[in-house]
């Protein structure tokens, strides 16, 4: 029998998983699915491999429309997952969510050819997220103890938006989620 936290985030994925992700050409379950199976294959501990699936869950929390950064609204979907998750797991797990809007702000500070790997809904909510880190910003963000895992979720996080790739499905992710819930 899963843990009641498992049971919980596949029943918010089945209910609302199907839903676009953004302007992206892929659903919120796709794109959970693809980075975690990223994650997973690089090697990521389990807590790493369950952000990686749940680094978005803010967006199936809100019923903002999909459109919502061409109109001008940041969903601060880090923040919502952040308190979602830091109910049902660790530090090891909602650090690295949380900070995942940052990460890509940083990477954008820190490799200005970054910008160059982000799709374009993600540079219109880039600008709506606040841009370049300011140099305070930036020395915040690097001193975190989950700066590199952040770091390593937004690169899988910016790939998972391939269409019709193939990954395991979302009950395969279950045992990481099962090993990692409170």
């Amino acid at each position: 029998m899963s843990h009641p936290t498992t049971l919980a985030v596949l029943e918010l994925f089945r209910r609302r998983g199907n839903s676009q992700y953004g302007r992206e050409a892929v659903t919120q379950l796709e794109h959970a699915l693809q980075a975690a199976m990223f994650a997973e294959r690089d090697g990521a501990d389990a807590s790493l491999i369950t952000a990686a699936l749940l680094h978005d869950v803010g967006h199936l929390l809100h019923a903002l429309p999909n459109d919502a950064p061409e109109q001008g609204i940041d969903d601060h979907h880090e923040t919502a997952a952040a308190i979602w998750l830091n109910k049902r797991f660790g530090p090891d797990v909602v650090e690295p969510v949380r900070l995942h809007v940052a990460a890509k702000r940083y990477l954008c500070t820190v490799e200005p050819e970054y910008r160059e790997v982000l799709s374009g809904p993600s540079l219109v909510s880039l600008e709506l997220q606040g841009g370049l880190l300011s140099d305070g910003e930036r020395e915040e963000f690097e001193s975190s103890v989950s700066c590199a895992a952040a770091v390593l979720l937004r690169r899988w996080d910016d790939a998972a938006k391939v269409v019709g790739l193939a990954t395991p499905p979302l009950e395969h992710f279950a045992q990481y989620v099962d090993g990692c819930a409170r």
